[in-house]
């Protein structure tokens, strides 16, 4: 979706920037049988103590139940219409399938509403159908990829994202990762044909502290102006930067420090690690 700039009336909308939706084409809201309510805990444990910080405060949503399975092998759907969804980054489109069944799924670049999709064996290779990744031809842009059979779609799912089949061998398929990674899948895994849409989303500026409160962020507190008692960072005469290299409030370094395990059963996979965009500068 393009990007629609505010004409500067005023601080916050000087550099404020929103996405058009005009691309949309649903404007009756979410279809409420693919809708439930999730509690929001604010990012607080089942006891109530704070487990992930910065959370709090958001604007009320329903979530929508996406279809990651694709599991309506053989049967044609026709696109509804293409829907914002407030709990991703990308859109969705509703799928009226031939049967009367409703489904959401994630809306790929270049979906239109009445188009006709369809998923399993036998489906072409055009955007927004559903195939197993052997009967995908190499070079081939895919979202929504599953790494086990029948799990659904885990990889590849933020808008503007996609994985590219870049080769078969035996019961495998490689895959160039959005990361530079790239990972073998078992060839009988399903991935969906396309791009996901609403790639424009990274370049939206924020442009005043309220909107991020709208989302459930809450303010963020360095380190260095604290005390020592909560930071590590903490204390000193006057400004200080640290004095040391930087760390979490419990004393874990943030930057360049591996966080991963060591030996993960799914090692085997990775062909090769992703790159370090930070670092290859």
């Amino acid at each position: 979706m393009p990007i629609k700039k505010h004409r500067p009336v005023n601080a916050s909308t000087r550099f404020k920037s929103v996405l058009d939706f005009n691309v949309l084409t649903d404007e009756k809201g979410p279809f409420k049988p693919l809708t439930d309510y999730v509690h929001y805990r604010a990012g607080r444990s089942g006891g109530g103590q704070i487990a992930v910080r910065r959370k709090g405060g958001r604007h009320k949503r329903r979530y929508r139940i996406i279809d990651f399975k694709r599991g309506k092998h053989g049967i044609e759907g026709k696109v509804a219409g293409i829907q914002y969804d407030p709990n991703r980054t990308a859109n969705i489109a509703l799928i009226k399938y031939v049967d009367g069944e409703y489904r959401y799924i994630l809306a790929p670049e270049g979906l239109e509403k009445d188009q006709v999709v369809m998923a399993g064996p036998g489906s072409t290779v055009k955007v927004g159908n559903s195939l197993q990744l052997k009967d995908i031809p190499p070079g081939t842009s895919v979202h929504n990829v599953e790494m086990q059979p029948g799990r659904g779609g885990q990889m590849a799912r933020t808008a503007g994202g996609f994985a590219s089949v870049a080769a078969k061998d035996g019961d495998y398929v490689t895959l160039k990762l959005p990361s530079g990674e790239l990972r073998k899948v078992l060839q009988n895994c399903y991935a969906t044909i396309g791009i996901v849409g609403n790639k424009d989303h990274s370049l939206v500026s924020i442009g005043k502290a309220g909107r991020n409160r709208w989302l459930g962020h809450r303010p963020k507190v360095r380190g260095v102006v604290m005390n020592p008692v909560d930071h590590p960072h903490g204390g000193g005469e006057g400004k200080t930067s640290g004095g040391r290299h930087p760390v979490s409030p419990w004393g874990q370094p943030t930057r360049g420090y591996k966080t991963r395990k060591k030996h993960k059963p799914s090692d085997r996979f990775i062909v090769q690690r992703r790159v370090n965009k930070r670092l290859s500068r």
